[in-house]
């Protein structure tokens, strides 16, 4: 009951921000999340349960493992998130709108309490998500469609772990746990940039750590050959959005920005077929093209990559997950266009602040 009225709370809140236009979508929002919530029942009582399968119950405990080496080794953390499953018996947690205009790779924003603004608009019902696309897509906006496996809600809630990413293999069940606690560890409202790289280096480098210490042969080479193919496709995609936001920046007529966006985007299918045939044929991104290709697909890429040589450089600085963490929290201090400044020059240059940072810290 405490759950439920928690919810209904920020449901309220919610409608009272966003205004009488946004109470649908926060009521959607609020019946989605605590839909999920009483789904969910403990780990350890779905391994006791008779009948709910070997691959399951090998799952669960693996997540288990996993669970307890993000605290222990990671220092995330250590609260009832990812301690409950449940079953959804849907193919994603939730679907996410991404939007922007037909001739800018700059995404439109959502803003939201406690998260802040964000450049996407989520939704537990595929066909609601599809329902505003078509709004935007009227409105001549170009848009993107894509599910979501697993989120976080920062610690307000329990989160669970999910069927919708139980059975992906180990090291992406492990990535997925530490990114989404690592949102808990520091948090800007409103920077979704820097949120979702600092949860990738976070990922990033406790897949790597847990690999070491539980993984096998297979697991390496396995996580080894997924991590290469996701390098191989992100640069792909950031060669062609550097290419578009160059069009788009071109003193010609919109006719002839439009007419080279098509250009650029058949180019960007050929060159998948390349890639994917270099791949010996893996289809693992060919959802990615499902839809009509868009500013919408690539606007985002940035958020979760931009950041990420900066927060490397400065996890290898600070050499300690804690004092990571404490110089990223430092980070989180500062505005933004100055903590992405001083990301950015740790990325070209490790020494430049990191060791400006780790004694703002010490001190």
């Amino acid at each position: 009951m405490k759950m439920k009225w928690r919810t209904l709370i920020f449901c309220g809140v919610a409608a009272l921000v966003g205004g009488c236009a946004q109470i649908g979508y926060f009521v959607q929002a609020a019946q989605g999340q605590f839909s999920l919530l009483s789904e969910a029942r403990p780990i350890d009582d779905w391994l006791s349960t008779p009948g709910i399968g070997d691959t399951l119950k090998v799952k669960l405990t693996r997540v288990k493992e996993i669970r307890s080496f993000a605290a222990t080794d990671l220092g995330l953390p250590d609260n009832d998130t990812f301690t409950t499953y449940a079953d959804l018996k849907r193919p994603f947690v939730m679907w996410n709108v991404v939007a922007t205009p037909e001739l800018s790779l700059k995404p439109l924003e959502w803003c939201f309490p406690v998260a802040g603004c964000v450049n996407y608009r989520g939704y537990y019902s595929k066909e609601d998500a599809q329902a505003y696309a078509a709004e935007l897509r009227a409105e001549k906006y170009d848009v993107e469609v894509s599910g979501v496996p697993a989120y976080s809600t920062l610690g307000w809630f329990k989160d669970p772990v999910l069927s919708t990413f139980i059975r992906y293999p180990d090291g992406e069940v492990a990535r997925m746990v530490f990114h989404e606690l690592a949102h808990q560890v520091v948090y800007v409202p409103g920077d979704s940039r820097f949120n979702e790289s600092f949860a990738v280096s976070v990922e990033e480098a406790g897949v790597e750590r847990w690999l070491e210490k539980y993984g096998n042969d297979k697991m390496r080479k396995d996580y080894a050959a997924y991590e290469a193919r996701k390098q191989d496709f992100l640069a792909m995609l950031l060669k062609y959005r550097k290419t578009l936001k160059a069009n788009y920046d071109r003193d010609v007529s919109d006719g002839e920005k439009r007419k080279e966006k098509a250009a650029i985007f058949q180019a960007l299918k050929d060159e998948y077929q390349v890639l994917k045939a270099s791949w010996g044929g893996y289809a693992g991104y060919d959802r990615w093209f499902a839809e009509p290709l868009s500013n919408a697909h690539l606007s985002a890429i940035a958020t979760y990559h931009d950041l990420v040589p900066g927060f490397r450089a400065l996890m290898a600085q600070t050499k300690s997950m804690p004092k990571f963490y404490a110089a990223v929290r430092a980070l989180s201090t500062l505005g933004e266009e100055e903590r992405h400044r001083q990301l950015a020059s740790l990325g070209n240059s490790p020494s430049l602040t990191a060791g400006n940072l780790q004694a703002a810290v010490d001190h």
